[in-house]
């Protein structure tokens, strides 16, 4: 499975449009550029349709929303919709406030999703309309253990199914889920929560690997969200080797998934089936 979805995005490298946030958008092109896809950020409502138009994927991220943003967002979805290019959607902050979460979910009624992305207070906002997300960071209270994994796991497919759309539930364990199926994925570190971007920067890879494996949509997911995670390990080890802190934990992030191999993907993904 992940040589396949793997050497789809080294081949192809797709090239993504990603409206998103200011803060972490640095990170996500060179994210994008390391998973080998290549990435363009254009959010003025003069020509994102035409962006788009270009591209191979769209990656939709709210989380410094304002007015112009997010009409430059609804009118990239529905022109990647009109040309059947996959689009993400990462509601973060979603349910921190009235703004974030009713355009959340204006974003959801107009446009079709391939994937959504978010944590466990993201996507909890999204499947019953209100959360407990602690400014863009998911609450304790909403992290899924292994005492309320099966229950997380049927209303995430629930949410899929109403959606229409691979829900990616990332927090300790990571869920990836469409109606009939789901992985639960064990990769990953702690150390990915204390920088910035890590849940934005996985928003692109997986719009990359949905944009090159555009007809594999879950199992593009889920090669993503273990590669992601995969690198969050190798760069914790790296990071420690060299007494580094969190900034050098950033760039071995992302060092990690531009040395990325299918091999070291297959072999170190770590995921069940529920």
């Amino acid at each position: 499975m992940f040589h396949r979805i793997y050497k789809n995005v080294q081949e192809k490298q797709p090239l993504v449009h990603c409206i998103t946030n200011y803060v972490t958008v640095n990170d996500c092109a060179n994210m994008l550029l390391a998973c080998g896809g290549l990435p363009i950020m254009a959010d003025d409502i003069r020509e994102v349709e035409d962006i788009t138009a270009l591209c191979n994927g769209l990656c939709l991220n709210i989380g410094t929303l304002n007015d112009r943003a997010f009409q430059s967002m609804r009118s990239a979805g529905k022109k990647a919709n009109q040309l059947a290019r996959p689009v993400v959607l990462d509601p973060v902050g979603a349910g921190a406030s009235a703004f974030r979460t009713s355009a959340a979910f204006e974003l959801l009624s107009q446009i079709d999703f391939a994937v959504i992305r978010g944590n466990s207070s993201e996507i909890k906002t999204l499947a019953q309309g209100i959360g407990t997300t602690q400014g863009v960071d998911a609450n304790e209270s909403d992290a899924v253990t292994v005492e309320n994994l099966e229950d997380t796991v049927a209303w995430v497919k629930a949410l899929s199914a109403q959606t229409g759309a691979v829900i990616v539930m990332t927090g300790a364990m990571d869920i990836v889920a469409e109606p009939g199926k789901a992985f639960v994925i064990y990769n990953g570190h702690p150390m990915m929560s204390k920088i910035t971007g890590s849940g934005c920067m996985l928003s692109a890879v997986i719009a990359a690997f949905t944009a090159a494996n555009s007809d594999e949509i879950l199992l593009a997911a889920v090669s993503a969200v273990c590669a992601m995670g995969l690198c969050g390990e190798i760069a914790y080890k790296k990071t420690m080797a060299r007494n580094g802190g969190t900034s050098a934990y950033r760039g071995e992030l992302i060092d990690g998934m531009s040395l990325m191999t299918a091999d070291t993907l297959q072999g170190g993904a770590k995921f069940e089936h529920r």
